[in-house]
């Protein structure tokens, strides 16, 4: 396998809505670079990137896959990611391992969710990105128009440096060409304005351009390079990946235009943590220490557990030993790996810029960084934010014996997808699998039963509401016991206040002249924790409030731990008593697209669960998006109303907003049915 240098590799996260044709934009790709010899087909479940059996029978990318094509003398590494919002997280995780985000937008439906959400997304982490046009040739298609709503959407700096020709069945390319017969527009045209809006980047190169009044692309490459990292452009390029037409151009901007790893914007690395932490920059220079960081884990039924990783610095050899985060322990790496799709092909080294893999080190994670040296220990990638699940099922086995099982390959799945959460209820004794929609878990369980045998019952899971006071108040207890023998003695006064929504729980010790000796405040916030965690008027975790302990007694014989965890529980439950304490339902932050006929319907069914409208907008097409707050505990069997009404043709997304206080009547019901679990535990 010929080898490449750093300044010949380009990294390409491909990434859109569902049915963009991505997957079938990749094996186009691979087939013209001749990585393989014919294009697979998603129909019959024969591409490159959709290998795994799910994929197959559902038709469209579940999970982000890796490949690489090689073109002029340039390697590409590819990730095709899913587009529907229920798999997002693989998409949002490879936008850390490349240096262009490359958005694919379909012909025929326009700009949609994710389209909107991956732009974003990818000017967020300072990414040059590419918008590929894809199936020009289709019927019923406007490109003109969706040119305009591309440059409406995403600003005057989207513009097309190759546009189509003969009626989609070629491009012609606009950056070194200024004349040819294009479908629309006009190539000079197009050309003179891709080369004024690089130039303004420039001064050189915009002196040499007033002065001539023309400037050979072939000097561009510098000013072109900077433009993109700015976002002062934006290329459009067309293809049809069902014909091929424009593939080929599309490799050559890649090769020619887009970034290598020297001329990216840095990679978002962070030293330390918190208020400490700084930013640390990473050099593509691959005599340095190596740092590498994990964007993909994937759990291989053969070869085991896989961690997938770009290489931002040095080189990754056989027998290179590699610490994972902050561990002590080296691991070493006996095969570098390369992924084409599924295949695994060694290679004798990884240097900057390229994506790799490592199988069978079971400490690797998910966002993990490696590196071959103790001065790189703390480093870590600025955190993604990835959408919140909050979409949720309540898991129940089966068989007697499934418990233990539940809980490992729940792990092992979880490790693949930063976006599915697993919770455990140690009151309710309810595990809980978190995902971003009915699809995303669906999905889970299709895979817990085809690739790991394990069938489960699923319910619905408590809606995760919350408690919180509304006034400040003050709180006393005195535990004391005596038992023939050491007795235990503990008082302790405090304070509670409410605290804004989202702020959490802060303890703060105020304790002055020894009252309650240092050593046992840890116990006081023990038992102040203890009543946190069950709750007061419902059961449900309190948030938002400080608790201040000022004073206390103890005695020199009698007060130890387990007196002052009893008295800072008491005495946080008689000041929760005084605080008019509220229970808090979760809102979530909702994105409906729908036909635009279909308006009224939906969002009177938004109203009738307590939902707030917060805006709408047009899509292409004719569908329309619909923007809402609405509380989680009304959204049950949202997802089959959605289909009901639009015939399956909407979809949605949402991530936690905030928590509100619950409506009086609610929290009545809620209140009663805690007392009565509690009273019926007693009675048992």
């Amino acid at each position: 396998m010929a080898e490449f240098t750093t300044e010949n590799l380009r990294t390409v996260a491909v990434v859109g809505h569902g049915a963009a044709g991505k997957t079938t934009l990749v094996e186009q790709l691979l087939t013209k670079s001749r990585m393989i010899g014919a294009a697979g087909s998603v129909e019959r479940g024969s591409t490159v990137s959709d290998f795994d059996a799910l994929e197959k029978s559902a038709l469209h990318s579940l999970r982000s896959s890796v490949s690489h094509a090689d073109h002029n003398g340039v390697r590409i590494h590819l990730i095709d990611t899913p587009g529907y919002p229920d798999f997002l997280g693989q998409a949002l995780g490879a936008l850390d391992a490349v240096e262009t985000v490359m958005v694919v937008v379909s012909a025929t439906n326009g700009i949609e969710l994710v389209t909107r959400r991956m732009m974003d997304w990818g000017r967020q982490r300072n990414l040059d990105r590419l918008i590929v046009v894809n199936k020009i040739d289709h019927e019923n298609t406007n490109l003109p128009r969706l040119l305009e709503q591309l440059r409406e959407a995403f600003g005057a700096e989207v513009l097309p440096i190759n546009l189509p020709a003969d009626g989609g069945k070629r491009v012609i390319d606009c950056f070194d060409k200024d004349s040819g017969e294009a479908d629309f527009l006009s190539v000079a045209d197009v050309h003179r304005q891709v080369v004024e809006q690089i130039v303004e980047v420039d001064d050189a190169a915009m002196e040499r351009y007033l002065e001539q009044g023309a400037v050979d692309p072939a000097t561009l490459h510098e000013p072109l390079e900077k433009a993109l990292r700015q976002g002062h452009i934006v290329p459009v390029c067309f293809v049809s990946a069902r014909t091929g037409a424009g593939v080929q151009d599309l490799l050559d901007v890649i090769a020619r235009h887009m970034p290598h790893p020297g001329e990216g914007n840095p990679p978002l690395f962070v030293r330390g943590e918190g208020g400490e932490a700084e930013e640390f920059r990473s050099e593509p220079d691959a005599k340095k220490h190596v740092l590498a960081h994990v964007f993909k884990i994937w759990n291989d039924p053969f070869v085991g557990k896989i961690g997938v990783f770009r290489v931002h610095q040095g080189t990754i050899t056989p027998n290179t030993q590699l610490y994972v985060g902050d561990g002590k322990k080296p691991f070493k790496v006996a095969h570098p790996l390369l992924l084409q799709g599924k295949e695994l092909i060694e290679v004798p080294k990884l240097v900057p810029g390229d994506i790799g893999a490592v199988a069978k080190v079971d400490d690797i994670v998910f966002d993990c960084v490696l590196h071959d040296s103790h001065d790189e220990d703390r480093i870590h990638m600025q955190p993604l934010e990835f959408p919140r699940p909050m979409f949720g099922l309540a898991l129940e086995p089966k068989r007697t014996g499934d418990v233990g099982r539940i809980n490992d390959v729940l792990s092992k799945i979880a490790a693949e997808d930063p976006t599915l959460a697993i919770e455990h209820d140690p009151v309710m004794n309810e595990t809980v699998m978190r995902g971003l929609s009915e699809l995303h878990l669906r999905t889970v369980l299709e895979r817990m039963s085809t690739a790991y045998k394990l069938e489960v019952g699923t319910r619905p899971p408590r809606i995760p509401f919350r408690e919180t006071i509304n006034a400040p108040a003050e709180g006393h207890a005195r535990h004391k016991k005596q038992t023939g023998g050491a007795g235990q003695f503990g008082e302790v006064f405090l304070r509670v206040e409410p605290l804004q929504r989202g702020s959490g729980f802060e303890f703060v010790d105020q304790v002055k002249g020894g009252v309650i000796p240092y050593n046992l405040i840890p116990a006081v916030e023990k038992g102040v924790r203890e009543v946190l965690a069950s709750g007061y008027i419902a059961g449900f975790p309190i948030q938002d409030m400080r608790v201040t302990v000022y004073d206390g007694k103890h005695h020199p014989v009698d007060s130890k731990e387990v007196a002052f965890i009893a008295a800072g529980r008491k005495a946080m439950l008689d000041a929760l008593a005084k605080a008019r304490p509220i229970v808090l339902e979760p809102i979530v932050a909702m994105e409906v697209a729908i036909p635009d006929a279909h308006m009224g319907d939906i969002t009177g069914d938004l109203s009738s669960r307590r939902g707030h409208m917060t805006g709408t907008g047009n899509l292409a097409g004719g569908m329309m998006v619909v923007q809402a707050q609405v509380p989680l505990s009304e959204l049950d069997g949202y997802a089959n109303k959605l289909k009901s009404i639009t015939a399956g043709s909407g979809s949605y997304s949402m991530e936690l907003s905030h928590y509100d206080p619950v409506p009086p009547p609610l929290q009545t019901q809620l209140a009663n049915d805690y007392k009565a679990r509690h009273k019926q535990a007693e009675e048992d």
